[in-house]
C-alpha cells in the first residue's frame, strides 16, 4: 500500500527556537551521546574479552549495551545536527526509517529486559538448576524471539503510518518522528489506527511492566531463604534491574497508554527514554556490580602492562640503535 500524499518532507520544531538555547542543548546532547557510546561499548568489549563474565546475565547485559549504543545513534546525531540548522526538515522516507528503527530497538529493549528478569528469577529462585535452564540455546532462543516479535510489532506500526494520507500541515512539534505527532498530521480519521497503536505499543508496555514488577516481587520474596551475603548480592542486582525497567517503562507508558494527543511534556518524556536511559543503563549496571568493575580493572591493568612493555622494548631498541650508530 503506497502513501498517497503531497508531503515529501516534515518540519521538526525541535526543543526551542532560541539560538542561545540551541547552542547549550547542542553541547549537552553531544557530550551525552559521546559518553553513552563510550560507556556502552566499554561494557560490550569487557563482556566479550573477560572469561569471568560468561554467564547469561552478562550475555544479555552486553546485548542491552549494544542496543543502547545503536538506539542512541539513530536518535542523537540527527537531533544534534538539527539543533545546529535553522531549518529542521526530514524527508518522508527518513522519517519512516527512523520510526521503524526506533520501534524495533525500543521493542527489542523491552523484550530483553523481560529475558533479564527471567534470568534473575532462575538464578535466585532455582540456583541449582540455573546453568541447565539458562543454557546457551535458551539465551539465543530468547534473543531470537525478542527480535522476531519486535520486528512484527515495528512492521505493523510502520504500515499503519505509511498508508495514511498527509496533505496539508507537515510541521511536527517534536525533535524526531514518532507515532502520535504523525497521526495528528494525517488528513483522515485516525481513531482506529490510534486505538491499535495504544493496543500494540501501550498495552505491551503496560502488561510487560506489571509482569516484570510481579516477577521482581516473587524474587524478593524468595530471598528470605538466602544467606545474608546472597541476599545482599541479589538485592543489589535486582535493584539495578528495577531502576532500568522503571526508567524505560514509565515514560513509554506515559507516551503510549492514552488516546492520540500531544502534550507539552512529551518532548521531555521522549528525551528520558531515547537519550537519558541509554547513558544511565551502563552506569547503573557497572557501578553496582563488583564482578563487572573487577573485570574492567583487569582489562585496563593488562592494557597498561602491555603498553609499558611495548614502551620499554621501544626504548631499548632506540638505545641499541644509537649505540650501534656510534660504533
Amino acid at each position: 500500500m503506497g502513501h498517497s500524499n503531497n508531503v515529501m518532507e516534515f518540519v521538526l520544531l525541535g526543543f526551542t527556537q532560541d539560538p542561545e538555547g540551541q547552542r547549550v542543548l547542542t553541547v549537552m546532547f553531544l557530550l551525552i551521546y559521546i559518553v553513552t557510546m563510550v560507556d556502552n561499548l566499554i561494557i560490550v568489549m569487557t563482556v566479550v574479552v573477560s572469561p569471568s563474565l560468561d554467564s547469561p546475565m552478562y550475555f544479555f547485559l552486553s546485548y542491552l549495551s549494544f542496543i543502547d549504543a545503536v538506539y542512541s545513534t539513530v536518535i542523537s546525531p540527527k537531533m544534534i545536527v538539527d539543533l545546529l540548522c535553522d531549518k529542521k526538515t526530514t524527508s518522508f522516507s527518513v522519517c519512516m526509517g527512523q520510526l521503524f528503527i526506533e520501534h524495533l530497538l525500543g521493542g527489542a529493549e523491552i523484550f530483553l529486559l523481560v529475558a533479564m528478569a527471567y534470568d534473575r528469577y532462575v538464578a535466585i529462585c532455582k540456583p541449582l538448576h540455573y546453568l541447565t535452564i539458562m543454557n546457551q540455546q535458551v539465551c539465543i532462543l530468547l534473543l531470537v524471539m525478542a527480535w522476531v516479535g519486535d520486528f512484527l510489532h515495528s512492521v505493523v506500526q510502520l504500515l499503519f503510518v505509511y498508508s495514511l494520507p498527509f496533505c496539508g500541515n507537515s510541521v511536527i512539534d517534536q525533535f524526531m518522528c514518532d507515532m502520535y505527532p504523525l497521526l495528528e498530521l494525517a488528513c483522515s480519521d485516525t481513531y482506529f489506527i490510534g486505538f491499535t497503536v495504544v493496543a500494540n505499543g501501550g498495552a505491551i508496555c503496560m502488561v510487560i511492566f506489571i509482569l516484570l514488577l510481579i516477577s521482581y516481587g516473587v524474587i524478593l520474596r524468595s530471598l528470605k531463604t538466602h544467606s545474608q551475603e546472597g541476599r545482599h548480592k541479589a538485592l543489589s542486582t535486582c535493584s539495578s534491574h528495577i531502576t532500568v525497567v522503571a526508567l524505560f517503562f514509565v515514560p513509554c507508558i506515559f507516551m503510549y497508554v492514552r488516546p492520540v494527543s500531544n502534550f507539552p511534556t512529551d518532548k521531555f518524556m521522549t528525551v528520558v527514554y531515547t537519550v537519558i536511559t541509554p547513558i544511565l543503563n551502563p552506569l547503573i549496571y557497572t557501578l553496582r556490580n563488583s564482578e563487572m568493575k573487577n573485570a574492567m580493572e583487569k582489562i585496563w591493568r593488562r592494557k597498561l602492562t602491555t603498553c609499558r612493555i611495548r614502551i620499554c622494548i621501544h626504548t631499548v631498541n632506540i638505545g641499541n640503535s644509537k649505540a650501534s650508530n656510534r660504533q
